[in-house]
């Protein structure tokens, strides 16, 4: 098995970086990450801070969830922002469903996303996309999401996918990252409980209201190794694929913080020989 890179997307300590932002970061290496993946967390530092920050505690910064306005607002300036500490990949978080294929906002959706993979390529970088569990819904018995990378060149797009929202939409984790082989370099992992798979939504869309299924599904994230997944059979697919970076996710708690829970799932990837 290659030897992966490990990051924490840093949407799962929110909290505990808006307390206190450089304590946290020193937790997270102490557990064993070498990278993290920002969320729009920035603590009102400019790019040069932030990377000093991170190479005080020997940490990188692969990537950025960043939605796709700021680069519609900023242009280059938010490029070079995330330059100055290292991101190599612009990763679109979510993108509404509703300008999706199958829609009349679809053509505009390609053109903003080649613009964006365009300006990205010139400045050595690559734009990712993560997806939830709706891109896997079908349109002329296609996937949203092979829409998307079928209609867009691989140059200028590349898929993130979250294992989680694979499998919570029915589908095959480990199908689809060797499907999308040598095209995936970085990798959500993310576990979960529920009472059913693919039983609609489980969080509130951006801008929409309240998951309706929630409650009733049972549904909760989990630590990597406590949840549905089974991770050795992703991480055997991951190698094949030839992705590089393996990143967790955990989007809420509950019983314990969430430092800890990134501990746990820390520790547990660590049984895997990660």
């Amino acid at each position: 098995m290659k030897n992966f890179k490990t990051g924490l997307q840093l949407y799962s300590v929110r909290d505990e970086l808006q307390r206190d932002f450089e304590s946290t970061i020193k937790e997270i290496a102490g557990m064993g990450y070498e990278y993290v993946e920002f969320a729009e967390f920035y603590a009102d530092k400019n790019g040069e801070e932030i990377k000093a920050l991170l190479d005080k505690y020997n940490l990188k910064c692969i990537s950025v969830h960043q939605e796709i306005d700021l680069f519609l607002q900023k242009g280059q300036e938010a490029i070079d922002f995330f330059k100055a500490f290292g991101v190599k990949y612009w990763v679109v978080p979510w993108y509404s469903p509703d300008a999706l294929a199958g829609t009349d906002k679809w053509e505009e959706t390609k053109a903003t996303f080649t613009k964006l993979g365009n300006a990205l390529r010139d400045n050595g970088m690559q734009l990712l996309y993560h997806n939830h569990e709706f891109e896997f819904n079908k349109f002329e018995g296609k996937y949203l999401i092979d829409h998307l990378f079928d209609d867009i060149p691989n140059d200028l797009i590349l898929p993130e996918f979250d294992t989680c929202w694979i499998k919570y939409a029915g589908e095959d984790s480990c199908k689809y990252i060797e499907k999308f082989a040598g095209k995936i370099e970085v990798l959500h992992l993310k576990d979960f409980v529920c009472d059913s798979l693919n039983a609609g939504p489980v969080y509130a869309l951006i801008g929409g209201s309240d998951a309706p299924s929630k409650k009733v599904n049972n549904f909760k994230f989990r630590p990597c190794g406590s949840g549905l997944q089974d991770f050795e059979a992703i991480i055997k697919s991951a190698d094949i694929a030839g992705v590089e970076y393996l990143i967790v996710e955990q989007d809420n708690w509950y019983e314990n913080n969430s430092l800890d829970e990134a501990k746990k799932s820390r520790e547990y990837l660590k049984t895997l020989g990660i």
